[in-house]
């Protein structure tokens, strides 16, 4: 039976904390599928990635609502809201979903992420020591984040009461407030104590938070660990399929590129004509990809525009297209080529970075549940997954994570294994 749901709104934040357990040994499954049947799964712990951070505030609120109201009815133990931790995405909405279908009186809210340098100090939201509105974040093009206090984020989505409160120290006792109690953390210590006194005091039947809290949850729950899975051989061949335009990305891909990493950027007649890789020219194009990463073993295919994105934005501009229409059609794009190659003898391990391009990459290939195995580097996830009766690997990470070096790292890392 399920003791744990975790609710996330997309892909590679799904995978980040699911993984959390699954690397303790703990059974985990992550599924892409709002209306998942509860008893048709086996594990300790499933995550559900509803895919809701991009919908209107109403409709995610729906989506958790319905997912919250089942699983209650399912008689799952506890409900983990899992948030983005740089706080993109239908926040407040989704909390008060959790919240109001639960039948509780508060919602305990974590979202610190102190492993990766994301700390809420005096309820404001900090990545690496600057307010996340003043971080690469808060210019998202598609998701800016506009809100470094939490609680105005959350007012802008729900009526619901929310208030800031430090960590919990050893001894200290639960605010005794209604609504959504956001709580400071500055390192993994503070997410542990401050869950411990909420256990122990009223219990953690719902709560949300990131990756960060997930990871103190195994020792905060009990849940019993079962023998870890061994990192698998993974093939020394890489190739990073990058839809992200976060400028911590952007780094990494420079940096691997002066490294030797091929690097292949797609026109903007590929990322946003509708049927171009079914094209004459776009299957040509296609057979030289593959020829490209036949004789070379680190790639990358990405969705950037050489020197910055305008010409994209041009083009789109030129096809009367709204900024929503530009990205679905650029993650479609990536998914239609990667599921074109996905059989060919030249692809190795895959590298998949956003959470968008993650759903599309597996969706072309009918893949909806994906079973974490271990983190390679903190918020680097190794899955696998089956498809056509074969087990494959792949890599997953959000675009805002990482070193520079982080692709060279793992391509020595994988070379060495």
């Amino acid at each position: 039976m399920i003791l744990l749901l975790i609710i996330a709104d997309d892909f590679t934040g799904a995978l980040d904390t699911g993984v959390q357990f699954a690397a303790r040994g703990i059974r985990t499954r992550v599924v892409v599928e709002p209306e998942v049947d509860f008893t048709a799964h086996e594990a300790k712990v499933l995550v559900v990635d509803t895919e809701t951070r991009h919908l209107p505030a109403a409709q995610a609120y729906d989506a958790v609502a319905r997912l919250t109201e089942r699983a209650q009815r399912a008689g799952v133990s506890y409900i983990y809201k899992k948030t983005d931790s740089a706080l993109r995405g239908n926040i407040g909405a989704e909390l008060a979903a959790v919240l109001e279908s639960s039948g509780c009186s508060y919602l305990p809210f974590l979202p610190a992420f102190p492993q990766t340098g994301r700390i809420t100090r005096g309820g404001v939201h900090y990545v690496d020591g600057v307010p996340v509105t003043e971080s690469p974040f808060g210019i998202d093009p598609f998701d800016p984040v506009k809100h470094a206090v939490i609680t105005e984020l959350i007012a802008e989505q729900c009526n619901l009461p929310a208030r800031s409160f430090p960590a919990l120290a050893a001894g200290k006792n639960v605010p005794q407030e209604k609504g959504i109690l956001v709580f400071d953390a500055a390192d993994a210590a503070d997410l542990y104590q401050t869950g411990y006194q909420l256990l122990n005091q009223g219990g953690l039947h719902i709560m949300a938070g990131c990756a960060g809290f997930g990871a103190v949850l195994p020792e905060l729950l009990g849940i019993a660990a079962e023998t870890p899975c061994p990192v698998p051989e993974l093939d020394p061949r890489l190739l990073v399929v990058c839809g992200s335009v976060n400028p911590i990305t952007l780094a990494q891909l420079d940096r691997a590129e002066n490294a030797g990493f091929t690097r292949l950027r797609l026109t903007p007649r590929q990322k946003l004509d509708p049927g171009y890789w079914q094209s004459n020219e776009g299957k040509a194009e296609l057979t030289r990809i593959e020829e490209t990463l036949a004789v070379n073993p680190h790639c990358i295919i990405e969705t950037n525009d050489w020197g910055g994105n305008q010409p994209t934005a041009d083009y789109a501009a030129g096809l009367g297209i709204d900024r929503e229409t530009l990205r679905v059609r650029i993650v479609g794009s990536l998914g239609h080529l990667l599921g074109s190659i996905f059989t060919s003898p030249s692809l190795g391990t895959l590298l998949l970075t956003g959470g968008d391009t993650l759903l599309q990459c597996m969706s072309s290939v009918g893949v909806r549940e994906l079973e974490p195995i271990c983190e390679l580097e903190s918020g680097v996830v190794l899955a696998s997954f089956t498809y056509n009766g074969c087990t494959r690997h792949i890599i997953t990470k959000s675009g805002g994570f990482g070193q520079e070096s982080l692709l060279t790292d793992l391509a020595v890392r994988i070379a060495r294994n």
